[in-house]
């Protein structure tokens, strides 16, 4: 196929180029703005084999330069993090609401299939069982706010326009290449630094593990399988509360327990995020990767890739953790 990936140069973005490069030969164009965290390092493996366009989704103009020739798109390009997006939410209705915007008409005007990259976090918080597609949407927080809205945008598009839309809400993604801000880099590299382990309220939060790439597999199977105007969950096989993810990082880096610091919770916290995957195993689509596997890939990962991530933490990530934690980062 010849796709458009939006965000293409994050982490969940750049695993799924590689996927459809290795895996199905597609011809891949990359449109990313490379933000903080995108980055050019993340496709340095398909750099020679893609064609990368350097522009925000809420520009019309490259997106028209991106998708010129496609079949479809895919739209990775997010503000994703939820901290951020409680300090500074408006920059999240731009990229998420208003930039998915621009893409939509763009794929109107062209016919194109296109597929939302969404979260479980657009469903909000469940105490037991696990949601499914049908589950009531109630967004807690600035950033799953604009997912859910755009969500709707984009399946009002199939039904307004017939445009062949589908929405893939994934649980929570884990592995290589993802920016230390998110708990498991967070956790591995401060671990490494032999660094204090910042953990929200008491570590109990519960989450629905996915490794990046059984996540890309998935996406690319409602690309190609799933039925437009349809919305599939990609749920992981385990689920783990934060403290014990801490304690297994810990144990897999050799660091000690006393490393751990609980610090103020984050407002609006989810307690706890599940997804039902069975609409999209009916197509066929399974995770291959159990969390404790693809956890000791990750932290090996992380160790063995200090290229990658020592000029993050040189830099404006630094600042980010220090205002974010009030502490600075330990050199390590």
């Amino acid at each position: 196929m010849r796709l458009v990936v939006c965000g293409g140069a994050g982490f969940i973005g750049s695993t799924f180029v590689g996927l459809r490069v290795r895996e199905h030969g597609d011809d891949v164009t990359v449109l990313d703005k490379l933000t903080y965290a995108g980055r050019l390092e993340n496709l340095r493996d398909v750099a020679d084999e893609i064609r990368f366009v350097e522009g925000a989704i809420e520009d019309p103009a490259a997106v028209a330069e991106a998708v010129a020739g496609a079949d479809a798109i895919v739209n990775f390009a997010a503000e994703t993090h939820v901290d951020r997006s409680i300090a500074e939410p408006f920059a999240f209705s731009v990229t998420n609401g208003l930039g998915t915007h621009v893409l939509l008409e763009a794929a109107r005007e062209r016919d194109l299939r296109y597929v939302q990259v969404s979260t479980d976090e657009v469903y909000g918080s469940i105490e037991s069982g696990s949601f499914t597609e049908s589950s009531p949407l109630a967004p807690s927080s600035p950033y799953s706010a604009t997912k859910t809205g755009a969500d709707l945008v984009v399946c009002s598009y199939f039904h307004t326009y017939g445009l062949p839309t589908l929405v893939c809400r994934g649980s929570n993604n884990y592995g290589p290449r993802q920016y230390p801000e998110k708990l498991i880099p967070l956790m591995v590299l401060n671990a490494l630094a032999g660094d204090h382990l910042p953990v929200y309220g008491d570590g109990r939060n519960v989450r629905n593990w996915l490794f990046v790439e059984d996540f890309g597999r998935g996406i690319g199977h409602v690309l190609a399988h799933g039925k437009p105007g349809e919305v599939y969950n990609c749920g992981g096989p385990d689920e783990c509360e934060n403290i014990e993810v801490v304690k297994r990082i810990l144990a897999l880096t050799g660091s000690d327990q006393s490393l751990i610091e609980y610090v103020t919770d984050r407002p609006g916290h989810d307690r706890r995020y599940s997804l039902s995957a069975a609409k999209l195993e009916a197509l066929g689509w399974r995770a291959r990767t159990r969390f404790e596997e693809g956890l000791a890939l990750t932290v090996d990962w992380y160790r063995d890739n200090s290229w990658w991530w020592d000029p993050i933490r040189s830099g404006a990530y630094r600042e980010y953790y220090e205002r974010h934690y009030g502490r600075a980062l330990k050199e390590g």
